[in-house]
């Protein structure tokens, strides 16, 4: 790794800034200065930051209840994003955190960012068929021909391919938990319209085995355990 991507990574200081440092000498690499920007650093090498010891950070893996409204994007000049929603020195520590599962604007509940590209290809891979349950509130009340013709697979709008079997479970006869394994465009709203049914709010509850923690209000957050993070194989 360059020595100003190491020292922007694990500091709170941008690559400009960090390059600053660097020729400012402020920089020791094993005992001594360097000032070359780009040169790249051996494995295992011990690097000062005006005299501080910087410490390799891991990647990190969070999970954030969506509120609706709030796009799921790092950058958006026109709305609020997910990552408005977290602590700025997260996020200068963080420079890397992605969201891992896209959510509309209008649907809320779990929603995962990560600093680490393997782990969100798996969550979204279609190859892996990372199964997503979302509890849907519906116009009218959900038909026994609806149930069997989601389970079995739809066929969507412009779509050359019906869906892959849901599950679904009926909460009431205007909701329900609908698990898919796929992530299409607009799937859940666009399924259901396929049944001649209309999709009033959105919520997703679960990836994998990562279940929303009921504790966290509407746009906070917390860092995933060394249990849920290790449940997407």
């Amino acid at each position: 790794m360059r020595l100003d991507q190491f020292i922007s990574t694990n500091s709170p200081l941008s690559r400009k800034e960090a390059r600053r440092a660097i020729h400012a000498s402020n920089v020791e690499v094993n005992g001594e200065v360097w000032k070359d920007t780009g040169k790249h650093l051996p494995a295992g090498a011990r690097v000062l930051l005006e005299g501080q010891q910087l410490t390799v950070q891991g990647e990190r893996y969070l999970m954030l209840n969506k509120p609706a409204g709030i796009v799921s994007a790092t950058h958006d000049s026109e709305h609020s994003t997910a990552l408005d929603l977290l602590p700025a020195e997260l996020i200068e520590l963080t420079r890397n955190l992605h969201i891992a599962g896209r959510l509309d604007a209008d649907t809320t509940g779990l929603l995962l960012l990560t600093t680490d590209g393997q782990w969100s290809h798996r969550v979204t891979s279609p190859r892996i068929e990372c199964p997503k349950t979302y509890r849907v509130n519906l116009s009218t009340p959900i038909l026994d021909s609806t149930i069997q013709d989601l389970e079995t697979g739809v066929m969507l709008h412009q779509d050359p391919k019906p869906t892959k079997p849901a599950q679904v479970k009926v909460l009431e006869q205007q909701l329900i938990e609908l698990t898919i394994s796929e992530g299409r465009y607009h799937q859940v709203k666009r399924m259901l319209a396929a049944t001649g049914n209309h999709v009033v709010a959105l919520h997703r509850q679960s990836i994998g085995d990562i279940i929303l923690d009921p504790a966290l209000e509407p746009g906070a957050y917390r860092e995933l355990t060394e249990q849920e993070v290790a449940s997407i194989g």
